[in-house]
């Protein structure tokens, strides 16, 4: 394989005619590209041009190897051009993973806009809640909620959610408002699927900073949280559930949180890509689109009513 560099002097003495022409056109010297090119003739082990003080002329070598040289600088070039053509502004396909629940109801809306911001941009998105490889499967950034575990990849925060324990306000007239988490056992409690303990409910005491679990019972399971806000909208029992997907409910004041003072900490929601350094433009703008519509305050929350605003 020859240097590139090489090739490009060959194919611009040709285009040029001259070897003067080509090193200015290159920005070298004359003696430089004189050099470069005798190497190039030595490593081939034959002549590719007879020079005379007026004119070069190819050899028959000299001719066939300049229809490939000119052929691969073209490819180069083009390659290049690509390069700072996706470089410059988001263009070309991303591939983006979305949490199920989450994707469909708080990515999924912003779709279009996103689109109509982002012309050039095609997207490819995926919503599932299971782990992946987003290298092996060829993600370009992937939004997962989670306590993130430490990785090569980069995790840029989009926003938080909380957990809240709800109902419908008429079923907690029927059943009576829990004043501890240990007076959950007494009520219908709905499990989603996607906590890492469904019937077990984990609490923060905060006279102690302690956490603990309640066991709880009910007739309902679910990995899809509307399934759980639909029932307990219809007064049938209590979900545990993030505030993403019940903001609204309560802010409208079809769900009803109780036991505020025991709340887990805020969950992260964040934007996984490979990369720290050259981020292509298409992830940044997508990245950066999502944490303008997120933060400060994510729009979940701000539906949600105090106290679960903190």
């Amino acid at each position: 394989m020859q240097d590139l560099n090489a090739m490009a002097l060959f194919a611009a003495i040709v285009d040029e005619g001259s070897l003067s022409a080509a090193a200015r056109m290159l920005g070298i010297s004359k003696s430089a590209a004189s050099k470069q090119l005798a190497r190039l003739e030595e490593t081939l082990g034959a002549r590719l041009l007879n020079r005379t003080t007026r004119r070069l002329r190819l050899t028959e070598i000299g001719a066939a190897y300049y229809e490939h040289c000119a052929q691969i600088v073209a490819q180069a070039r083009d390659a290049e051009r690509a390069v700072t053509s996706l470089s410059a502004a988001p263009r070309g396909t991303l591939r983006a993973n979305l949490p199920m629940s989450f994707g469909l109801r708080h990515i999924r809306p912003l779709v279009p806009e996103l689109l109509q911001a982002n012309p050039e941009l095609t997207l490819d998105l995926t919503f599932t809640d299971r782990f992946v490889d987003m290298v092996e499967e060829g993600f370009d950034v992937v939004v997962r909620i989670a306590a993130l575990p430490d990785s090569n990849l980069v995790a840029r925060l989009l926003g938080e959610t909380r957990s809240a324990v709800v109902a419908s306000p008429a079923y907690w007239d029927a059943q009576g408002r829990p004043a501890t988490p240990d007076e959950l056992t007494a009520h219908n409690c709905f499990a989603y699927a996607y906590l890492s303990d469904p019937r077990g409910w984990p609490f923060r005491y905060r006279d102690t900073r302690r956490q603990r679990h309640v066991r709880v019972s009910g007739n309902l399971q679910s990995n899809v949280g509307e399934v759980l806000t639909d029932a307990a909208v219809a007064g049938l029992g209590v979900a545990y559930m993030p505030t993403f997907l019940c903001g609204d409910a309560l802010a409208a004041g079809d769900l009803e949180a109780v036991l505020v003072n025991y709340e887990m900490p805020p969950t992260g929601i964040y934007a996984i890509y490979p990369h720290r350094h050259l981020v292509s433009p298409k992830v940044r703008a997508f990245v950066d689109f999502l944490v303008d519509r997120f933060q400060p305050v994510p729009p979940w929350q701000v539906a949600a009513p105090t106290p679960l605003q903190r």
